[in-house]
């Protein structure tokens, strides 16, 4: 104790002072540094330490029984937050905020003592802030793009947490994969985007993957956007719809139209420079060019026929492109037809009659053209002739007939003439057949039943046949002196001549229709003999009527298929004649090629179809062909339809065909990427993926999985040992692809697991350290195995010592290190020995740290003041403290005015000379000069 005395003489010369008053000046008071203490905002994963002093400010000694920290994530570091605190001396406690998840935290520091003011509370605040990296989209599909061309797709990349993001690194990969726009390292602000692009410029055909990944401080860092695409090269293909164009029957001079429509089905544009026809009546309208077409863009146009003339007309149309196909041909059919009135007989002479009698002959009105005749009126004119029979209209389709009766009754004696006329629309209107007869009183008359003949239709090849009967209705004998046949394909049989036939007999013959080709045919029988009138004639008139087999279509093309499955087509085989066509046989040629709904013999009437299936069932890949022959009795047999296809099939590989892991502990597990390629031409399905050995597995892939031709997929081979040694094993997948199974050979070695804790050193001497101070020592724990180590408990004894760097439920990775560092704290002179003791589950368990020192106490020092009391009425005393000779004093000791005539400072340093004055204090806080000087010098 040093005693320092200052005089005071009076309160002369006061000036302006604030006083505190405690509630027990006798007491100590704990003041903090701060009220409260915030720590802002702290990144979650991260620390940050702030120390907060508490000073005895009263007149007596503060003991601090205790601190409680109360809040998530607060921790006290450094500090000793309990124990005596003279008057005028500090504690200082480090505390630590480490937030383990966003958001804002509150707590508070609260100290017990004895102290006037205990309980003394600090509030304690943070937020904790977590980055977060958003990617949108989550995945880039670019698909396809032309080799040469590149795609562009925005990426926006969002700092979705509360505090700042940093993006260091983005890698690309991927052949033809790129970014633009993007500049790292980059900082966002929480909240805050930005966007930059990625293409794909395929430098070749076919798929392509790649990816950018993003290294940054986000949880999960490294993200990984996936992006595909496909190279395609440039092409353009003109296609036709309908590609062939039938017009079937159209009359002549009328129009037939149809329209096409033009597609472009290729991945570029195509123009279209030059459109042109050939065959007789054959246009097109609508196309005006050049013309382009862009990619999947349509346009149409139409085309016609305006037959001139009767029959089948062919043509084309030739559209010209600067497409992959420069040159689209579309073939053009159609037939030209119209309608033909004729009559059988042409002209008629009844020859004689007796007066008041009456002949008749039947008239043949046959349509021998290709389109219908419509017939509007029919009228007879001349004396004693008429007609009956004809009703009008009447329409005759092509090949069609009607009959009717003309007469003649004369009413005198002596030649007559006249005529018919049939009004219709067919050529050549009216059709006129003159009529001529004469009356007579006595002589043979000759009539005919029927009077004209129509075999209709009769097939090529075969004979039809119809009775005529020729009768004398006349009063004298009838002498036929010959019967002669004219026409292709008619004849008679039956009758001699000459042939006599008395008045009102008959007598019968046949005629014959016997066609040797398809088609309208007409014709007569010419009957001379001595009654009025002759040669008297009988038209005749049939059609040849012949099958037709056609095929639709006529060439089959199964396109690809599958080995080991099949495709169908169904083609259709008409009767386009006009008479039965008899299918005796069908046979398929090439290899996998079969038939089925087509059962022969099989009769097809004109005009009918019959619809069978024809199956490509391909044994191996590659490109087939043959034939389909349909034997018929139809012209221009067999039939033959041509047919090819394609067989496909997978072909399924894996990369690496092997797979070694080498050594792996025990109780970890190694893995390694294999890859599946379909080489094959058709889509490859795994159907079992099995792993054997011990310790192997497959993670990555489920079956099924389907490949498709040309396309990969990845998955996993997992070894994961549980007992040291060699082993092999086997990955076996099942599928459709030749070959199958595939196995994938594998093979790796356990590694017994070791787990050995080490320390830089075991011993740690603190040697001597002052009584109320520490000191700190440090040694380094090395996880020296090959596995995990995880710390379970740190145990320290020995009074004063602590440790840090190493906490339970730590874990240490092989090679892993960190700094164990022991702390002395001597609470009473004297030599102290104690460990760190650390439990694990490393085999040398537990790793123990010896510690040693020696506690060293140390003599305080204090100053005792005393001065003189006031003259003057006074609330108290200040007393101030300087380092320098007649000041400044600007250290005040007190914190509130001192009632007494002495103080005690209990804050002096060794080897340190103070010099003190003190000063009066009134009631209005009005303080005096300060008082003569007093030195102390500690030693």
């Amino acid at each position: 104790m040093i005693l320092a005395i200052a005089g005071l003489s009076s309160c002369a010369g006061y000036t302006s002072a604030t006083k505190t008053k405690p509630s027990d000046p006798g007491a100590g008071i704990l003041s903090p540094s701060a009220t409260s203490v915030s720590f802002g905002s702290v990144a979650v994963g991260s620390t940050a330490t702030q120390s907060l002093t508490v000073t005895n400010t009263g007149l007596g000694t503060a003991t601090i029984s205790g601190a409680t920290l109360a809040g998530a994530g607060f921790t006290v570091i450094g500090g000793n937050p309990s124990g005596t605190v003279a008057v005028g001396q500090s504690s200082t406690i480090q505390i630590q905020f480490a937030p383990t998840s966003a958001g804002a935290v509150t707590g508070s520091l609260t100290v017990v003592s004895d102290a006037s003011n205990s309980p003394l509370a600090i509030s304690i605040t943070g937020t904790g802030t977590q980055t977060g990296l958003t990617i949108a989209p989550s995945a880039l599909t670019f698909g396809n793009v032309v080799v040469g061309q590149s795609s562009t797709q925005s990426v926006k990349l969002t700092n979705s947490g509360s505090s700042n993001l940093t993006i260091n690194l983005a890698t690309v990969a991927g052949t033809g994969f790129g970014i633009s726009g993007l500049s790292l390292p980059t900082t966002l602000p929480a909240g805050q985007s930005l966007s930059f692009n990625a293409q794909l410029a395929p430098t070749s055909a076919g798929a392509a993957t790649g990816s950018i990944t993003f290294t940054d401080n986000a949880p999960g860092s490294p993200q990984v956007l996936t992006m595909v695409g496909t190279g395609v090269t440039t092409a353009s293909t003109l296609v036709a719809s309908p590609g062939s164009v039938a017009f079937g029957n159209v009359t002549t001079g009328g129009n037939g139209q149809q329209s096409i429509t033009l597609t472009n089905s290729g991945n570029a544009s195509a123009t279209i420079s030059a459109i042109s026809t050939s065959g007789t009546g054959f246009s097109a309208t609508g196309l005006s060019t050049p013309l382009t077409l862009a990619v999947n863009q349509s346009t149409t146009f139409t085309a016609q026929f305006a037959p001139t003339t009767v029959g089948v007309a062919a043509g084309g149309i030739t559209i010209t492109s600067t497409a992959t196909n420069p040159t689209v041909s579309i073939a053009l059919s159609g037939t030209g037809v119209r309608g033909n009135l004729t009559a059988n007989p042409a002209s008629i002479n009844f020859g004689s009659l007796l007066v008041g009698a009456s002949g008749s002959v039947s008239v043949t009105l046959t349509n021998s053209g290709t389109a219908s005749v419509g017939i509007s009126a029919g009228s007879a004119s001349g004396t004693g002739f008429s007609m009956t029979g004809l009703t009008a209209p009447l329409t005759l389709n092509a090949g069609q007939s009607t009959s009717f009766t003309a007469k003649f009754s004369p009413a005198a004696a002596g030649s007559a003439t006249g005529g018919i006329s049939i009004v219709s629309n067919a050529p050549g209107s009216p059709l006129s057949i003159a009529l001529s007869g004469s009356g007579t009183a006595t002589e043979p008359q000759l009539t005919i039943s029927p009077a004209s003949v129509a075999f209709g239709n009769v097939s090529v090849g075969s004979a039809g046949t119809r009775s005529v009967t020729l009768t004398n209705a006349g009063t004298a004998t009838l002498t036929i002196s010959s019967a002669s046949p004219s026409g292709t394909g008619f004849s008679m049989s039956g009758t001699g001549m000459p042939m006599t036939i008395n008045a009102g007999s008959s007598a019968s013959f046949s005629a014959v229709f016997t066609p040797s080709a398809a088609g309208a045919a007409t014709g007569g029988i010419s009957i001379v003999s001595n009654a009025p009138g002759s040669p008297t004639a009988i038209a005749l008139s049939g059609t040849g009527i012949q099958g037709q087999l056609g095929a639709n279509p006529s060439t089959v093309n199964f396109g690809s298929v599958a080995v080991g499955s099949n495709g169908t087509q169904s083609i259709t085989l008409t009767n386009s004649g006009t008479a039965s066509v008899t299918i005796s046989g069908a046979t398929p040629s090439g290899a996998g090629m079969s038939l089925s709904g087509l059962s022969t013999p099989l009769t097809l009437g004109a005009g009918l179809s019959t619809t069978f299936s024809a199956q490509f069932a391909p044994t191996t890949a590659g490109s087939a062909s043959g034939s389909i022959s349909i034997v018929s009795n139809a012209p221009s047999s067999p039939t033959t339809i041509a047919w090819s296809g394609a067989g496909t099939q997978p072909q399924l590989a894996a990369t690496p065909t092997t797979a070694a892991f080498g050594n792996v502990t025990t109780g970890t597990s190694n893995s390694q990427s294999v890859s599946l390629t379909n080489s094959g031409s058709a889509t490859v399905t795994i159907s079992s993926v099995t792993a054997a050995g011990a310790g192997f597995s497959v993670t990555g892939i489920t079956a099924p999985v389907t490949i498709a031709s040309g396309k990969a997929a990845t998955f996993n081979a997992v070894f994961a040992p549980s007992a040291a040694g060699s082993v092999a094993g086997t990955i076996t997948l099942m599928s459709n692809a030749p070959g199958s199974p595939l196995s994938i050979t594998l093979s790796g070695t356990g590694v017994a697991a070791t787990r050995l804790l080490g320390l830089s050193t075991s011993t740690l001497s603190f040697g001597n350290v002052n009584v109320g101070s520490s000191s700190s020592l440090s040694t380094t724990l090395t996880n020296n195995g090959n596995s995990n180590v995880t710390i379970s408990s740190v145990n320290v004894s020995g009074t004063g010592f602590s440790a840090s760097g190493v906490s339970s439920g730590e874990t240490l990775t092989p090679t892993q290190s960190v700094t164990v560092t022991a702390q002395f704290a001597p609470a009473a002179a004297g030599l102290v020995s104690g460990s760190v003791s650390i439990a694990s589950n490393a085999t040398n368990s537990p790793s123990t740290i010896t510690v040693s020192g020696t506690g060293v106490s140390v003599t305080p020092h204090s100053v005792a003041l005393s001065w003189t009391a006031s003259t003057s009425t006074v609330s108290g005393y200040n007393v101030y403290r300087g380092t320098t000779s007649n000041g400044p004093y600007s250290t005040k000791l007190n914190p509130s005015p001192v009632t007494t005539v002495g103080y005690t400072d209990s804050t002096v340093a060794d080897a340190t000379t103070y010099y003190y004055v003190v000063t009066a204090v009134d009631s209005s806080d009005v303080e005096s000069v300060d008082s003569n000087q007093a030195t102390a010098v500690i030693p």
